[in-house]
């Protein structure tokens, strides 16, 4: 009916592109632990929960998140 299933366009594909997906598709093969790797690996597992841990602690109970409710009073908040 609207044509163009018979005789697909074919576009020609970009070589940087292809490049580009193989190596994202086969980075795991070319992986290698050196400074910078392991840092950011320490970082992102040990560091950044670490943080977010401490700072989670630190902050317990100081705000009261409740929203006012019926029969509340403005006043109390």
């Amino acid at each position: 009916m609207a044509g163009g299933h018979h005789n697909p366009v074919v576009l020609h594909q970009d070589p940087a592109i292809i490049k580009w997906n193989n190596m994202t598709t086969n980075r795991h093969k070319y992986f290698r632990w050196n400074k910078r790797t392991a840092w950011i690996s320490f970082a992102y597992v040990f560091l950044v929960p670490a943080m977010l841990g401490t700072a989670g602690y630190m902050t317990e109970g100081k705000w009261d998140m409740r929203g006012k409710r019926r029969g509340d009073l403005i006043s109390e908040f």
